[in-house]
């Protein structure tokens, strides 16, 4: 039975690290007291913010991990760049932020301008639909310091103060919408590679796999990028709010156990999942290759649901027929402080997690 440990990832190390981290980076928060850019400090926050005065500047960082080590296999890079975006925007707009710009650093044991023009073109493609910008990145060839590249991204938002969503609002009986995602997003490959690999030999990302493409082909499906429909729901900088979204949730890295959670951490209340989106195909048969539980594939991927929000139960109708994603219901806000799930992977049960 998989696990993302035994591929070699550990969840607990890098929460602990995550801790550390952030607990030097508070260190220097009050270097800026009383001064344009004072952070707010926000443990478990999706990205952070500093007070401009009239505004919040949000920023946030993230990368595409060990996805781009299947587009190095079969050589596909042109949709990499949706990867790259969706995770610092959808991570941005969690707090209601409009991203409007994002740099990029890739670091590469050696320059490909063939791989730089495909990364590019398409992360310029994915920025125009979101309406986002370049201002700048850096390309560094570090010869052996890496086996391939490494492409990480910081994302710049603005945020009225009025319009932060923080979760703190978010009662018992809210409803929990989740917006469809048809792949693993860019979380969770060192287990997917760690599957496959097992299975069918390193070759295995140009195999023909049961749906009619590769598996490279298969594995490289684009992330879905959110961020655009939610700011239609709650506005772009400068527009009124069309409704009280009280909580969004990115659900990446952690699964929908810890990163739903994030949004709770003010209100001491719970979640139950009764009607998430059933995961692909696909995804349900890299769970069954690698004998992956049901509870490890819910903390490691987002199992068919890439974005929670949670809102009012009498808007829920409403926030659906505006959303441009597929959306629906999912579950509801209880009074337990746990994460309820009823899961449709590959052995569907009813799943409790402490929060």
């Amino acid at each position: 039975m998989a696990d993302y440990k035994e591929a070699g990832v550990d969840i607990q190390a890098g929460d602990k690290a995550s801790k550390i981290a952030y607990s030097f980076a508070k260190s220097t928060f009050p270097s800026r007291k009383g001064m344009i850019g004072n952070p707010i400090s926000d443990d478990g926050s999706f990205a952070g913010m500093m007070d401009m005065g009239d505004f919040y500047l949000v920023q946030g960082d993230d990368g595409v991990g060990t996805k781009i080590e299947i587009a190095e296999k079969i050589n596909k890079f042109d949709t990499m760049g949706f990867d790259l975006l969706a995770m610092v925007c959808d991570d941005a707009v969690c707090l209601g932020a409009e991203t409007i710009s994002m740099t990029n650093t890739l670091d590469t044991n050696k320059v490909d301008a063939t791989i730089i023009h495909d990364l590019m073109q398409g992360l310029a493609k994915a920025c125009i639909e979101q309406k986002i910008v370049i201002p700048g990145g850096e390309i560094a060839e570090v010869g052996n310091s890496v086996n391939g590249n490494v492409w990480n991204a910081t994302a710049v938002g603005v945020l009225e103060k009025n319009k932060v969503i923080t979760g703190k609002n978010i009662k018992v009986g809210d409803t929990i919408i989740a917006l469809h995602e048809k792949g693993f997003r860019s979380n969770g490959f060192t287990l997917v590679r760690y599957i496959l690999e097992q299975t069918y030999g390193k070759d295995v990302y140009s195999q023909l796999s049961p749906f009619g493409k590769t598996w490279g082909e298969m594995m490289l499906e684009p992330s879905t990028i959110y961020s655009a429909a939610i700011l239609a729901l709650t506005g772009r900088f400068g527009d009124e709010r069309k409704f009280d979204v009280k909580g969004i949730a990115h659900i990446t890295g952690g699964g929908i156990p810890g990163n739903f959670n994030r949004i709770l951490k003010q209100t001491g209340l719970g979640a139950n999942f009764d009607n998430l989106f059933e995961p692909t195909e696909m995804v349900k048969e890299i769970q069954k290759l690698g004998n992956v539980a049901e509870a490890e594939a819910y903390k490691t991927w987002n199992m068919g649901n890439g974005m929670m929000l949670v809102v009012d139960a009498d808007d829920a109708e409403a926030v659906l027929e505006n959303l441009t994603v597929e959306a629906k219901i999912v579950g509801k806000i209880i009074p337990e402080n746990k994460i309820v799930i009823d899961t449709k992977g590959c052995d569907p049960q009813r799943l409790s997690f402490d929060i």
